[in-house]
């Protein structure tokens, strides 16, 4: 049994779930108050991260899950290249027996500059993700594996006890190779901010017409009564969104080519956050008042994502929470 969402395309509400990112730098006495706080105010999920030198992913996913009582935990992503296929299975498994129906699993290829400082970067990252991938959905749901690849190789391995409900595996890639390889290998994916209708619509079409394949983007949030004091707290969060490989998500923006010159013309990135216009931190970011958030959410939706995951904003993430709450 897979707990992927198995709801066909063209009959997805535009109304995508709503989750929220842990950020990665949260204090960690702040962490399981952070994951009971998202619970209690009604997202439907949780993301954690496992960037190079913060936390581990599947251990942050088990704490939270270990707090809480209904929301969904996904980890967003776990890298190919750091951890063996069948551990990695066993992990997951654990935690998807613990709390069943609960765990979403990110897999991707990881940010190559991390990847090569801790010597995990493979000669092909896409054949690396594909075997990696296909063979850990085949663990979860109980098969036994052989397989002798360029980097995956097993030799009769199975898990003793795997879960009742298999935990989808979505993937952590960005583009056109990657995403149609998602399609073919994983239950899902997942999409990096920002991501804006334009975005949702291109990763769809290279992900292919796949049904119950499961999208979920995160975004920048910023909500409030007054939009200008949203767009305010937005913009420190896209000042990195120039980077060169973000350029599969500013690509198809009406605005790409004015934004790439703003970008080079504007090398210090608090000021390029600064001097963003604001139609364009409305377009990078979900942002404003409620109202206005809503309707974005909605845009994004009905470009085919099923649930955004929206990063907080502010030298408080916790008082975040209640204001992105009013979106529900």
């Amino acid at each position: 049994m897979s707990a992927a969402d198995a709801t066909p395309a063209a009959s997805r509400p535009v109304a995508p779930e709503v989750g929220v990112l842990l950020p990665r730098d949260l204090p960690a006495d702040q962490v399981l108050p952070y994951a009971r706080r998202a619970d209690a105010l009604g997202f439907a999920e949780l993301w954690v991260v496992e960037d190079l030198g913060f936390r581990g992913g599947m251990a942050q996913a088990a704490a939270a899950l270990a707090v809480t009582e209904r929301i969904r935990v996904g980890v967003g992503i776990l890298p190919v290249g750091a951890r063996n296929v069948a551990f990695a299975a066993m992990e997951a498994a654990s935690v998807a027996e613990l709390f069943s129906g609960r765990l979403h699993l990110g897999i991707g290829h990881g940010m190559p500059d991390w990847m090569r400082q801790a010597g995990a970067w493979p000669a092909s990252p896409l054949t690396a993700f594909k075997e990696y991938v296909t063979a850990l959905r085949a663990l979860l749901r109980g098969e036994e594996v052989t397989v002798d690849g360029r980097y995956v190789r097993l030799d009769g391995v199975r898990l003793e006890s795997p879960p009742a409900v298999v935990p989808p595996v979505l993937a952590g890639v960005r583009g056109p190779r990657s995403l149609a390889a998602a399609g073919r290998c994983a239950d899902g994916t997942v999409l990096a901010e920002p991501v804006g209708p334009e975005y949702a619509r291109a990763a769809r079409s290279q992900i292919g017409d796949v049904p119950g394949h499961r999208v979920v983007a995160y975004d920048i949030g910023a909500v409030a009564d007054d939009a200008a004091t949203a767009r305010d707290a937005a913009r420190p969060a896209l000042a990195w969104v120039g980077d060169p490989g973000w350029a599969p998500h500013i690509d198809p923006l009406p605005f790409a080519a004015e934004f790439r010159d703003l970008r080079e013309r504007t090398p210090d990135r608090a000021a390029f956050a600064q001097a963003l216009p604001d139609a364009w931190v409305d377009a990078l970011a979900v942002v404003g008042t409620p109202e206005q958030a809503r309707a974005r959410l909605a845009e994004i939706g009905a470009a085919g994502v099923d649930a955004v995951v929206l990063a907080p904003t502010g030298p408080d993430p916790l008082a975040a929470l209640d204001s992105l709450a009013t979106v529900l």
